[in-house]
């Protein structure tokens, strides 16, 4: 049975974070925002004040991966992101691979008839969305 609780997803980037959230017990995972920060500080400001709101159980982060499953800078980088969100907060960070997440989020929401103005601003907590529901799903064919 999938644990109860709230989980917190991010779709990392060098410019932008995106944002999820859902409720294991039911695993569904809905985009929440974008954090937009000059430095890691802020954006670590910005993480801390959603864990406040939300108060997780866990967080899921996207990894980054290129297409054959190896590593990139962008994936040192996420999994140096994660050490620091565990030690700051103390919570469980699950790492996800998140290939592809941008391309599908970019899809749901043309889909959605979003045009592309809108779909640049949402992309990134769409694809912490999809990251998060990969999470969720995980965890049922887990349990």
């Amino acid at each position: 049975m999938p644990e109860r609780g709230t989980v917190l997803a991010f779709d990392f980037g060098a410019k932008r974070i995106g944002v999820a959230v859902g409720e294991g017990l039911l695993g569904r995972a809905r985009a929440l925002t974008c954090i937009v920060a000059a430095d890691r500080d802020q954006r670590l400001e910005q993480i801390a004040a959603l864990i406040i709101t939300w108060q997780p159980r866990a967080l899921a982060l996207g990894l980054p991966r290129n297409a054959d499953g190896s590593d990139s800078e962008m994936t040192r980088r996420c999994r140096r992101f994660a050490r620091q969100l565990q030690a700051r907060f103390a919570l469980p960070v699950h790492l996800i691979d998140e290939r592809y997440s941008s391309l599908e989020a970019e899809a749901r929401l043309a889909a959605r008839g979003q045009d592309w103005r809108a779909r640049k601003l949402a992309v990134d907590a769409e694809a912490a969305a999809i990251i998060l529901q990969d999470y969720f799903d995980g965890e049922r064919c887990a349990a």
